[in-house]
């Protein structure tokens, strides 16, 4: 490709539909589009690559990545028991895979610049750019929203303008969603004195609801889940199963305040069934196998990890 490209990182919502404008109009980048799928639901990957088209896009990808969050991701994180401050990683731990996937994409086309839609607010900006700069310091990195240091009500305005479809407010939270939890937060959530109303939920039923009891047998080889009530599964499935078993019966949700890295703290809500279920096997086996020094270590490099 002759012209000057940018890949976009897109998910379809306001704040990356704006950059993939305002690449074309402040940085004068031709746009290529992607969308890597770490588990989320079907109209979270159609709709993107839809509004990307209408927005004129050079070219829109999908990436299929749910196999390799699984085994190479995932699995890890069961290993290493991983949590921070209380709640499996579930959105943190597809943000690098995601950036990878970006990076492989952006060397491949031969890509100029890679974009992103993050403010200068939360965590993602330093996941996706700790990979980028390290798998492609060559590659410059652009943050429209952070770097023009666009307001929501801005971006608005600056949407209208451009013909970009305005997400309506009638969406109650913010929600990210894999395979391995979802994360929820905004709305009536910012109040931390708030209990989470039932409606924020899809993966678990309510614990209140929950009287009999279920016997889930899990195997593990080399540390990884490899089956579940006897049944062998490959690595997606076997997720989609732990989701499923610990959802009906009310586990895996999370309800915290969260330290994010520039020192801000935000009221996080998770509904991760399925980690819970596998990382609580996975300490059961360790106390099983491990010697008491070998745990208390564990424990050390569980959390640096985390």
């Amino acid at each position: 490709m002759s012209e000057k490209i940018a890949v976009l990182a897109y998910s379809g919502g306001l704040d990356t539909s704006c950059c993939l404008k305002l690449l074309e109009d402040h940085y004068g980048y031709k746009v290529v589009s992607a969308c890597v799928d770490v588990g989320q639901p079907e109209e979270e990957l159609k709709e993107p690559e839809e509004k990307a088209k209408k927005l004129g896009v050079l070219e829109h990808y999908t990436i299929d990545a749910k196999e390799e969050f699984a085994r190479d991701y995932i699995f890890r994180a069961i290993k290493a028991n991983a949590m921070y401050e209380g709640y499996p990683l579930s959105t943190a731990l597809a943000r690098p895979l995601i950036a990878l996937k970006i990076v492989e994409l952006a060397k491949k086309i031969g890509a100029e610049a890679i974009a992103h839609g993050c403010t200068g607010k939360g965590n993602d900006q330093f996941r996706f750019e700790t990979v980028i700069r390290t798998k492609a310091p060559e590659i410059k990195i652009i943050a429209p929203i952070r770097d023009l240091n666009l307001t929501r009500k801005e971006e608005i305005e600056y949407a209208k303008q451009k013909g970009i479809p305005i997400p309506t407010e009638s969406k109650s939270f913010s929600i990210d969603e894999n395979l391995w939890g979802r994360s929820i937060e905004g709305g009536v959530l910012e109040d931390p004195m708030v209990e989470p109303p039932e409606e924020a939920f899809a993966w678990t039923k309510n614990p209140k609801e929950c009287k009999e009891e279920e016997i889930v047998e899990i195997e593990f080889e080399n540390g990884v889940p490899v089956a579940i009530n006897g049944e062998k599964l490959e690595p997606v499935e076997l997720i989609k199963k732990a989701n499923e078993i610990s959802g009906r019966n009310g586990v895996g949700r999370i309800d915290i305040i969260e330290d994010r890295i520039i020192g801000l703290k935000s009221r996080e809500n998770y509904e991760c069934p399925g980690a819970v279920l596998l990382i609580t096997a996975h300490k059961a086996l360790e106390q099983l196998v491990l010697t008491r020094d070998e745990l208390r270590f564990k424990e050390i490099v569980d959390s640096l990890y985390g």
